[in-house]
């Protein structure tokens, strides 16, 4: 029997840290082996992470074992980096970083950004990843078949809303029950950090893009997902852009496109975005949703895992949407 991968997670307390051990549970190709939270050491993981009794033994430590084979970074912005300059790995340990710390080029080191639909071949011979952001996946997503086919030629108009998850399980005030509930509210509008990925993907496709990318972030009074409204003006037919966007993402095992208008408990608890399209006039709408925790965060860090260590890249993540 081939020896199963080490799997170690620095910030496993966290929402993505949780959902990362969740997924991996079920994965055949590796071992948790080190599960790492300076604020919980000590702890068994079923006491942070109370739906998982019954389902792993191990306690969280205050460092991660060594002889690691691969590290999922799930820490605080800011921190990864931090990390990565100051602590020894192994020299073959790879490192998948879900913060936003080496996601744009100028902070990339030795990091590929990790949007499997865009850099498959780099992410194959990568050593370490920057997983993309929750908005920034959902977005680029609905976009690069667009700048691929050089038509992103007027301003973009973007509007999407995320579950309380996407702010982590430290977050401020405005995720708690009281605040959230009954509740909606826009922030970071026109400067979310994530325009600055989306904006480097799109120009990785369409080199002469110089149109404003307004965006608007919601707050949302749900826990988990995302549903992101894009707009811009298209002067084509939507069967042109319907075959396009098919053919883009045809040998893409996790991006769907919808001949029917879609919502968001599509995608729940599963590594896919459905895109769904429709032209009214000289506009085109292009409907996104994603779960934020799976494709936007820790599945997303499993599908880039596969390609790096040349596993199937479904695998670990057939997972079933909540339905209803």
């Amino acid at each position: 029997m081939e020896t199963k991968a080490k799997i170690g997670i620095m910030g496993a307390a966290g929402f993505t840290g949780g959902e990362l051990i969740r997924l991996l549970l079920n994965h055949p190709n590796i071992t948790l082996v080190s599960l790492q939270s300076r604020s919980q050491a000590g702890k068994k993981i079923s006491a942070v992470h109370p739906d998982l009794l019954g389902e792993i033994d191990l306690v969280f430590t205050e460092n991660l074992e060594s002889n690691l084979d691969i590290i999922f970074l799930c820490l605080p912005h800011g921190e990864s980096k931090y990390v990565v300059n100051n602590q020894q790995f192994g020299t073959n340990t790879k490192i998948i970083d879900l913060s936003n710390d080496f996601r744009l080029q100028a902070n990339a080191s030795d990091f590929i950004y990790g949007l499997p639909e865009l850099n498959k071949s780099k992410i194959k011979g990568a050593k370490n990843i920057a997983n993309p952001g929750c908005f920034a996946t959902a977005i680029q997503l609905a976009l690069l078949p667009m700048a691929h086919a050089q038509k992103l030629n007027n301003d973009i108009h973007i509007s999407a809303i995320t579950g309380s998850t996407g702010a982590g399980i430290k977050g401020e005030p405005t995720v708690h029950f009281s605040w959230r509930t009954n509740n909606i509210s826009v922030y970071k509008a026109f400067n979310h950090q994530h325009l600055g990925e989306i904006n480097e993907s799109l120009l990785q496709l369409q080199p002469t893009l110089s149109n404003e990318i307004n965006f608007i972030p919601y707050r949302g009074n749900f826990t988990r997902g995302i549903i992101a409204t894009t707009y811009t003006i298209f002067e084509g037919s939507i069967e042109y852009i319907k075959d396009l966007y098919k053919t883009f993402y045809k040998d893409q095992p996790f991006v769907f496109i919808s001949d029917i208008n879609i919502d968001l408990k599509q995608v729940i608890n599963t590594n896919k975005c459905i895109i769904y399209l429709e032209k009214q006039g000289n506009k085109l709408l292009i409907i996104s949703i994603i779960d934020n925790l799976i494709k936007g965060a820790s599945g997303q860090a499993i599908q880039n895992m596969n390609l790096m260590m040349d596993w199937e890249e479904t695998t670990g993540l057939h997972l079933k949407s909540i339905g209803y």
